[in-house]
């Protein structure tokens, strides 16, 4: 690349699910738990600076803006999609800073940045007009087909015309090679020739195909250049491609964690999104889901059916089959299941335990402290060595607002208790079973909040008895 050689990068974005039968733009379709147009700005991202990255958005505009806004992409608005020829017209104030421009497809989720470089430089490097990324599919039906210029008998870098399947005569027909609709195009002769577009064609559309044949007439440089493998290029334009291609990359995504010291029995029963992130001698056994940005440390063990989403997970830490967890935080040696809950602003801390049906939430659990069974610990900050007894509740919300509980360290409270926020109890406390506190528990007091116990010595006989009488009568 020349010093100061400008490239941007544009990515069609602007078309509805038509094709997947959907109500939802096409590009926010979802493998590897991100959505395609994702995939595509992370890898564009890769080849040039994420400012010069421009999704062109059209159908449910503020939806895609809304989902990919994190990312830092630029967006322009092609209000009305009359082509991938007009999407370029509509972003053409942007685009005509620079000296080149590649344009990719939001809906080729696993094209890779080495793609897009290798594209890159052989279009600089041949200083072409536009050069077209290309691929041999095991069957090129229903694909443009690349019509290579012969020089001294073989077929050379340069492209004669591009021949869509209609159009094709039965020696075209024979050609392997197809269009992917990635290109590379340098600005000056790109925007000099594409208000030539016409839309005399069956859907009425302006076709960035169609600069091959315009710029060939205008006497440029039109090339094409094999992708490799027809996978990288390869576009979503049903359910089932949607479906082949989310299990084609989680089976990537499980291969390269397992060669990176990670064990995944029956990885193909597993869910793991792309983003995820395991430590070396962590064992997922079958039927786990790690979704989001979930990070898992070394030497852990995740038991089947647990479902783990956004979450960080330290080291040594055991999670027991069946528990979910979304955006919550736990520490190394922590112990987390059977069936547990945690949910948002959950923070456990190390060799603490959370066991069967606890649920927790914006909770702080201290070190070395227990809820091992039927527990509902909500917006609470709980000491060091607690233990929560089973059937234990935390009353944190009055109808209108939520209110915090504090249990100080070594607590112990008794099963069955209910504690109505705003309540603390004090450092080394008990809290006898069956309690309901509404007042503060001092340092090293016994809390008991029940009604008194009274036998009746008779009563359940007498009952029985008066029960019988009143069926026979």
């Amino acid at each position: 690349m020349k010093k100061g050689e400008s490239i941007a990068i544009a990515i069609m974005a602007a078309g509805k699910g038509t094709r997947l039968k959907s109500k939802h733009p096409k590009v926010l379709h979802e493998i590897g738990g991100k959505a395609l147009l994702r995939h595509v700005i992370e890898a564009a991202a890769q080849v040039v600076p994420i400012e010069d990255v421009y999704a062109i958005i059209g159908y449910e505009a503020e939806l895609v803006r809304k989902a990919l806004g994190d990312t830092g992409v630029k967006f322009i608005l092609q209000e009305e999609q009359r082509g991938t020829g007009h999407a370029i017209m509509c972003g053409r104030e942007e685009l005509k800073k620079y000296e080149h421009v590649l344009v990719l497809s939001g809906d080729t989720p696993l094209i890779r940045p080495e793609v897009i470089e290798r594209l890159r430089d052989f279009h600089l490097q041949k200083k072409a007009a536009m050069t077209i990324l290309t691929a041999v599919p095991p069957d090129p039906f229903g694909f443009g087909r690349i019509v290579r210029k012969k020089k001294g008998g073989k077929a050379s870098d340069e492209v004669q015309a591009i021949v869509e399947q209609k159009a094709a005569n039965k020696q075209q027909l024979k050609i392997g090679e197809i269009n992917t609709g990635i290109y590379a195009f340098a600005s000056k002769p790109l925007f000099e020739n594409i208000d030539k577009l016409s839309t005399d064609n069956a859907h009425r559309e302006y076709y960035l195909t169609d600069m091959a044949v315009l710029l060939g007439k205008a006497k440029q440089k039109v090339l094409a250049v094999k992708a490799g493998e027809m996978a990288e290029a390869l576009g979503v334009n049903s359910r089932a491609e949607l479906v082949r291609l989310d299990a084609q990359i989680r089976a990537a995504k499980c291969t390269a964690l397992m060669d990176a010291g990670v064990t995944i029995y029956k990885p193909e029963t597993c869910t793991i999104d792309a983003d995820v992130e395991i430590g070396t001698d962590t064992v997922i056994e079958p039927f786990v889901q790690l979704l989001g940005k979930t990070k898992v440390g070394s030497d852990c063990r995740i038991r089947s059916g647990s479902v783990i989403e956004n979450s960080a997970i330290g080291d040594g830490v055991l999670v027991r089959q069946g528990t979910i967890m979304d955006s919550a935080s736990v520490h190394n040696e922590a112990i987390i299941g059977p069936y547990s809950h945690l949910r948002p602003g959950s923070e456990i801390s190390e060799k603490a335990h959370v066991g069967n049906f606890v649920e927790t939430k914006k909770v702080k659990l201290g070190k070395g402290s227990k809820a091992n069974h039927l527990t509902y610990l909500g917006d609470s900050v709980i000491g060091a060595g607690v233990n929560i007894g089973a059937g234990t509740i935390t009353c944190n919300y009055d109808g209108v607002n939520k209110h915090t509980t504090t249990i100080e360290d070594g607590v112990f409270v008794g099963s069955d208790s209910t504690l109505v926020a705003p309540v603390k109890l004090g450092k080394g406390s008990y809290v006898g079973a069956g309690s309901c506190i509404t007042d503060e528990v001092p340092a090293d007091a016994l809390a008991i909040g029940r009604g008194r116990q009274i036998n009746k010595e008779g009563w359940a006989k007498a009952k029985r008895e008066a029960m019988a009488a009143a069926k026979k009568s």
